[in-house]
């Protein structure tokens, strides 16, 4: 037989399998009379060699199971063997007889064989198949080429609004046509290209049970033929819908800890807070913050247990509409979901045990309501941004301080002496303290004048407000002293090195121990003034108890002489100030600056300039004319730019400064900003009087006669008497100690000023005189009849100064 068909088979003619599977036909006695092709490709033995034989021979080794069943010689049977192929090889195979009946009565059999891996792997794919759509872990569906459901699981979609036979149906019949052409959509690509589909997510609702619906995770593969027909596709679906709830709520947590932490403003963080819960998780979210914290203070309830709240933020539907404060318990807590619709939560906002306030979340109709996982999401992100709140509390409480600081430290922004009208302005690059180390200052001097100052410390934040501070402090001193500006700068310098070499605290290691401590000595002496080289101690501050921290400084000392027009300035590694004419002509003054304050050893030289009336003297900071991409070379000409503007020369001070700061935004400055305007004023020649005297007492008196008769002209009548006592006592004591020359000069300018200067560098000092003493009374007596006296040194000498305040001027006025 060919093995092509097998005829005489009752019910099986032509057999069609006969040509695709391995098997024989046997007689009654087992041997074979057919034998099919594909048993020869798989035995490689051809028909011819084993018709005729009986079917044992082919055997290695005796059959496993190959007798038919004990009581049913009609039954089907199975076995294993081990078969001796046409190769000489031994090959385990799994046969399968089937028993045939004959027309003639006789008995035969039809076996069929396969190998034993290929039956082991059928059979494993039939418990896999099998096993897979009896799980309840995901849902699977096999599609035809048309994505009618062909076979499905009981848990295809584990929810409600499935129809009993989903058989012959397409998702539309059951699922809400958005969710459903979704998934059509993929399944049609897997269908069209075979390339499989792994985890794709979808959000679908059943049409009987939309609710908020599920999350599948749908991977799908294309089912085809061997020869590759396609003839469907099939589908698993695993809910992922919890997994992705948990995830958006962990998104959630993560964006609002980064929106609430990244203001320090309380105000701020509540907006941050309601912006971010809206619309993930709520439809309103309404932020309440007790009214202490908004001024830096711990929040305390009253004597009831209340603690009034007010409304900082509310997002979402129908914001407006919220009151804006309200009364609650201080001991309030976590409130879970109430109602239907809508529904809504409330989270205290508590940090450290104190109550700040509170966060309430709603939905309207249409959402479900919250769950206890959402209530638990709600009270970490409070937690979370109470924390920030508190933060941002401490902070405003700081921040006041540090302000009140730093406005403590600095002059009033506009000021008004016979000198200079003038207007500061100060930017603080550090915003998150809004303090720096820039400093201006306007410090009335004897004699109608006025030192103008424009100091940059090394740093920002408290630090260096705090070196600020100290430093304006120092100038304020000796500027008290009356010192001219290369030996106040000099002494500057020294302080500046001092500073710098400071221990960081007694008892440390090398801080100082007692006498014969590190102590730097001032390189200035009295013969300093006199015009010796003062050259003091060097130290290198590399001690290891020294500070860590850098103190330096620049700083420009101007002093304007209103009645000379002239104006002496000295820079210490300081940007030149810029001199506005009344015309609109601008320049800037040619200084020669000295090294930075704490270089310490080099000298300092002063230029001198004569000043229109009405000149605009510009002070700054390197912080206005260096930007973060531009030099100090372009920023003066962009100063220079903006003093020029037509009308620039005799606008309003706070106009002006306004608009040259207003081209530096907070956020974007590189360093401090200090501006300082001065418009200078000039003392006319006719409100002095000058008189040389001769050393000799009998001078005092036409001293005192000339006096009166100027201040009878001035209109003071009200001030001769005082006036004549004053220059008495004056002009003797320098007479009497100094000799000569000596000179008298009177000043009107918004006081009377009365100077009596003579050679001597020795400086008057006042005492109290016992009654015995025939004198010593002269400096008390000033002392008692002015408001302010003093005394400087001069390059000729010294200068002993007394001021008395007009009589339509307040009293200790000082110009």
């Amino acid at each position: 037989m060919d093995g092509k068909t097998l005829p005489g088979v009752p019910g099986h003619s032509g057999l069609p399998f006969a040509d695709s599977a391995a098997g024989a036909l046997l007689d009654a006695d087992g041997v074979i009379i057919g034998w099919t092709a594909a048993a020869a490709e798989l035995f490689t033995l051809p028909a011819e060699q084993v018709c005729g034989r009986p079917a044992l021979e082919l055997l290695a080794a005796p059959a496993v199971g190959g007798e038919p069943p004990a009581g049913h010689p009609e039954a089907a049977w199975s076995g294993e063997a081990v078969v001796r192929t046409g190769r000489g090889e031994d090959m385990g195979v799994v046969f399968h007889v089937l028993p045939l009946a004959a027309a003639d009565g006789a008995g035969r059999y039809f076996v069929l064989w396969a190998p034993s891996g290929t039956v082991d792997r059928w059979r494993q794919d039939q418990a896999f198949t099998r096993e897979l759509f009896l799980q309840d872990r995901l849902g699977l569906a096999v599609f035809d080429a048309d994505l009618r459901l062909v076979r499905t699981n009981t848990h295809l979609l584990p929810y409600t609004g499935l129809l009993p036979d989903l058989r012959h149906r397409s998702l539309g019949d059951f699922l809400q046509p958005e969710g459903a052409a979704a998934v059509e959509r993929r399944l049609r690509e897997v269908l069209r290209t075979g390339r499989p589909l792994i985890l794709s997510e979808e959000t679908v609702r059943t049409i009987e049970d939309p609710g908020d619906g599920v999350v599948m995770a749908v991977s799908a593969f294309r089912l085809q033929s061997p020869d590759g027909q396609v003839f469907g596709v099939t589908a698993l679906f695993t809910d992922v819908t919890e997994q992705r709830r948990s995830d958006e709520r962990l998104a959630i947590l993560h964006h609002a800890t980064a929106a609430v932490g990244g203001s320090l403003s309380v105000a701020g963080t509540g907006e941050e807070l309601a912006a971010v819960l809206v619309p993930r998780l709520a439809d309103l979210a309404v932020v309440e913050i007790a009214e202490a914290v908004f001024s830096g203070e711990e929040p305390a309830p009253g004597e009831d247990g209340l603690l009034p709240l007010r409304r900082t933020a509310a997002a979402g539907e129908r914001a407006a509409e919220v009151p804006t404060g309200s009364v609650v318990p201080a001991d309030a807590g976590c409130a879970p979901a109430v109602g239907h619709a809508p529904a809504s939560m409330t989270a205290p906002l508590r940090a450290r045990g104190i109550f700040l306030g509170r966060v309430t979340v709603r939905r309207g109709p249409g959402r479900s309501d919250y769950t206890p996982a959402d209530l638990d999401l709600l009270c970490e992100i409070a937690a979370r941004a109470a924390l920030a709140l508190d933060n941002a509390r401490r902070y405003t409480r700081e921040h006041r301080a540090a302000v009140g600081l730093q406005r403590s430290l600095l002059p009033p922004a506009q000021a008004e002496t016979a000198a200079v009208t003038t207007s500061g302005f100060y930017l603080p690059a550090d915003t998150a303290t809004g303090v720096g180390g820039d400093w201006f200052d306007v410090i009335p001097l004897s004699s109608a004048r006025v030192a103008l100052v424009a100091g940059d410390v090394v740093g920002h934040g408290l630090a260096a407000t705090a070196t600020m501070g100290r430093l304006r402090t120092a100038v304020r001193t000796l500027a008290d002293l009356d010192l001219e500006p290369d030996e106040l700068m000099v002494h500057l310098d020294d302080l500046v090195s001092q500073l710098r070499d400071e221990p960081n605290a007694p008892g440390e290691p090398g801080g100082p121990t007692g006498p014969g401590g590190p102590v730097r000595p001032s390189r200035l002496t009295r013969s300093d003034a006199d015009g010796a080289d003062g050259d003091g101690a060097d130290g290198d501050g590399a001690d290891g108890g020294h500070r860590t921290d850098p103190v330096g400084a620049t700083c420009l000392y101007a002093v304007y002489d209103p009645v000379s027009r002239s104006c002496a300035m000295v820079s210490a590694g300081h940007p030149p100030p810029a001199v506005v004419d009344p015309d609109g002509t601008v320049s800037y003054v040619p200084l020669n600056p000295g090294p930075p304050l704490g270089v310490n050893g080099l000298p300092f030289e002063v230029a001198e300039v004569r000043l229109t009336p009405g000149s605009l003297l510009v002070l700054y900071t390197d912080g206005l004319i260096e930007g973060r991409d531009s030099d100090l070379d372009e920023g003066m000409a962009e100063l220079r730019r903006r003093l020029s503007r037509p009308g620039a020369a005799g606008a309003p001070l706070r106009e002006l400064g306004q608009e040259i700061i207003s081209t530096h935004p907070p956020h974007q400055l590189a360093d401090d900003v200090t501006l300082l305007l001065a418009r200078t004023h000039a003392v006319p020649p006719g409100n002095t009087a000058v008189w040389p005297v001769d050393a000799d007492p009998v001078a005092v008196a036409r001293v005192r006669q000339e006096a009166a008769r100027q201040l009878r002209e001035w209109g003071l009548e009200e001030l001769v008497f005082t006036t004549e006592l004053v220059l008495s006592e004056l002009v003797t004591n320098a007479i009497r100690h100094a000799g000569g020359p000596v000179e008298v000069r009177l000043i009107r300018a918004g006081q009377l000023t009365c100077e009596v200067s003579d050679p001597s560098a020795t400086q008057p000092r006042m005492r109290r005189a016992l009654l015995t003493d025939e004198g010593g009374r002269g400096l008390y007596l000033v002392a008692q009849l002015t408001s302010r006296w003093g005394s400087r040194y001069t390059r000729r000498g010294k200068t002993i100064w007394a001021e008395q305040p007009l009589p339509d001027a307040p009293h200790g006025h000082s110009g």
